[in-house]
């Protein structure tokens, strides 16, 4: 991963569905079993150092579509109590009426309070979590994703988006297709991410990403409903800063 103080965290995502994205970084992912990332990297016990980069990152927001999305190396539980503070006045000062964030299956249960609360300010809380494939087997025994269920229909309860992860040893055609398709029918919008190389055990395979490239990606491409990220930099952070 980038060195992370020198990581680009702010952008505009201005084609589907159009909104603002923050990087912002926090304690860490309470999980951090999976064994196809790296991105727990981005990560300090200091919440004071924590805070103080994060509101210079949402210093940056504008308001410009009215949508935000916040995302962090783990969940929204990760970030320190000023900066989900800060994120609530922004919201308020900048008409923010949408906000998006990220959510380990094992925080499930935290989603409704936050819900609540920003809900009684005008703001829709809207959920994304990483599932990575709808093949519960594959999900647990190769990446470690720590979701105890199989269902799609009940792993999407109290969630709204969801991750995959795809250009994975063993995926084909089909299993990417058929796991976007699940996907669309539990979740109001689909992220295929396309696996990078990284330090973690599990690698890239070039193979199934050209399969993606020719088979797969040319049916999703204009979908308004499914963001597909060739590189993991294609919202706009997460890159160096002056690339």
């Amino acid at each position: 991963m980038e060195n992370q103080s020198a990581l680009c965290r702010y952008s505009v995502i201005r084609e589907k569905n159009p909104r603002e994205i923050v990087l912002l970084r926090g304690k860490g992912c309470a999980w951090r079993r999976c064994r196809f990332c790296d991105y727990h990297l981005d990560a300090d016990t200091d919440e004071q150092a924590n805070f103080v980069l994060n509101r210079q990152v949402l210093d940056k927001v504008t308001g410009e579509y009215g949508r935000l999305e916040v995302i962090n190396s783990g969940s929204f539980v990760d970030l320190d109590d000023g900066t989900m503070t800060r994120i609530r006045d922004v919201c308020r000062e900048r008409k923010i009426r949408e906000l998006h964030f990220e959510c380990h299956w094992m925080h499930r249960r935290q989603i409704p309070p936050l819900r609540e609360s920003f809900a009684r300010e005008g703001v829709r809380v809207v959920i994304k979590i990483g599932v990575e494939t709808f093949d519960g087997l594959f999900r647990e025994s190769v990446l470690d994703k720590g979701i105890d269920e199989t269902a799609p229909a009940r792993i999407a309860q109290g969630f709204d988006e969801c991750c995959l992860l795809q250009g994975l040893p063993g995926q084909t055609v089909q299993s990417m297709t058929e796991d976007i398709e699940t996907g669309l029918k539990h979740f109001s919008r689909v992220c295929v991410n396309i696996m990078q190389p990284c330090g973690a055990p599990v690698k890239p395979d070039p193979v199934v990403i050209e399969l993606f490239v020719r088979g797969v990606y040319p049916h999703y491409r204009d979908n308004q409903r499914v963001d597909i990220l060739l590189e993991n930099t294609g919202f706009g952070v997460g890159g160096a800063a002056n690339a």
